[in-house]
């Protein structure tokens, strides 16, 4: 695959991983027609063909493309509905699951959504401006679209690296083929780990929970934290609350379900989080720690837990979302690429967005940024 790496840097160029079927190949197949169903409509026949297209590109192995991701999120929320593209021949040939927010038409699952993008067989012709002008949809909104989708290269403005750890071979695999700076910190991990028990109590990790008050206990932790930072607290829609409850809920599942794991030392809580699977793919979504042990970095000692655990949790990938976070950088063993843009079919839409955009992006790449973070995080806070 030829992986646009505009606003990467050298390392993160050279780190990045060819997302299989992601670019696509000889056209081979055109999606001729689009309409818009509600996702609790969509038949038996139409979710074997949403995963028969699925599996048939490795670029959509993320749990985010399992229709029943997209199905968890519209039994919490109104608005979600699919675009389905038909070929010449009247079989389907695409899915886009989309949500709407008023008149704003955005990928499902937004705005945690880490990976965006149509359901479709590698090769596939398709037009997002045309299925947005037969469905009378003003705009499509994204963040996290995989690079090289069909149909939306006319409409980024951006790209930024997301990260991976190739946790194949579990603990020991990884510290294979980790940087210097990622090994350091695991090692430093089992250090801590037993300065942790010899202060706390014994170090206990749990890598697959269904303990629905050890979710909510995590959710507490992570409003506090996004009341510490100021950052936009993302379960103050008790909506998503719900959703990580659904995909709890699913946690046996094997082909999509949440993924709870925790991390104790006696009878504390040090760290936990809550991630996304499908198969051997695990999305890093909502990692949090106790700050009273904040001193043990334990957010390494959760990652370490997970990486130990994955041989037996049958993980081979583990994505760790968007974002040149100093942690994600030492982490990750490879990169592949998202995009943020917006399909506008007003050209005067069109380039308010893109500038809009990209004034956002230069002022996070400007000197000032930390100043303007401050001023946003305190500003979050008043508004409170």
């Amino acid at each position: 695959m030829v992986v646009h790496q505009d606003n990467l840097t050298a390392g993160e160029r050279e780190a990045t991983r060819p997302v299989e079927a992601a670019q696509p190949g000889p056209r081979s197949e055109r999606v001729a027609r689009h309409h818009i169903v509600e996702m609790n409509e969509l038949g038996s026949a139409h979710v074997e063909r949403w995963l028969e297209l699925r599996a048939s590109n490795p670029a959509l192995d993320s749990p985010y493309f399992h229709p029943a991701f997209t199905a968890t999120v519209a039994a919490t929320r109104p608005g979600v509905k699919v675009v389905v593209g038909e070929a010449d021949d009247g079989s389907i040939a695409s899915f886009l699951p989309v949500q709407f927010d008023r008149r704003t038409c955005r990928p499902v699952g937004w705005p945690a959504a880490d990976f965006q993008g149509p359901i479709c067989a590698p090769g596939v012709d398709f037009d997002i401006a045309a299925a947005l002008r037969t469905n009378r949809i003003a705009s499509y909104e994204f963040d996290h679209m995989l690079d090289g989708m069909p149909g939306f290269e006319p409409w980024i403005f951006g790209r930024e690296p997301s990260p991976y750890m190739d946790v194949s071979g579990g603990l020991d695999g990884y510290m294979s083929r980790a940087r210097g700076s990622g090994k350091h910190k695991i090692r430093e991990a089992a250090r801590l780990g037993r300065k942790a028990e010899r202060e706390y109590g014994p170090l206990r990790t749990v890598a697959d929970s269904t303990d629905a008050s050890l979710l909510d206990a995590l959710i507490s932790l992570k409003r506090r934290q996004y009341q510490a930072t100021g950052a936009r607290d993302y379960f103050a829609d008790p909506r998503h609350a719900e959703l990580l409850h659904r995909l709890l809920d699913r946690s046996t599942d094997s082909e999509l379900g949440g993924l709870l794991s925790a991390v104790y030392s006696g009878d504390h809580l040090v760290a936990a989080h809550f991630g996304l699977r499908a198969g051997p793919v695990l999305h890093w979504w909502f990692p949090v720690y106790d700050p009273q042990f904040s001193r043990l970095d334990p957010g390494w000692m959760q990652v370490r837990a997970v990486l130990e655990a994955a041989p037996e949790l049958g993980l081979e990938r583990t994505d760790l979302g968007r974002g040149a976070v100093e942690w994600k950088r030492r982490a990750g063993t490879g990169n592949q690429v998202v995009c943020q843009g917006a399909v506008v079919r007003s050209p005067l839409r069109r380039h308010t967005a893109s500038t809009g955009r990209r004034f956002v992006r230069a002022a996070k790449q400007s000197p000032v940024a930390p100043a303007l973070r401050s001023v946003v995080r305190n500003a979050r806070r008043r508004s409170r």
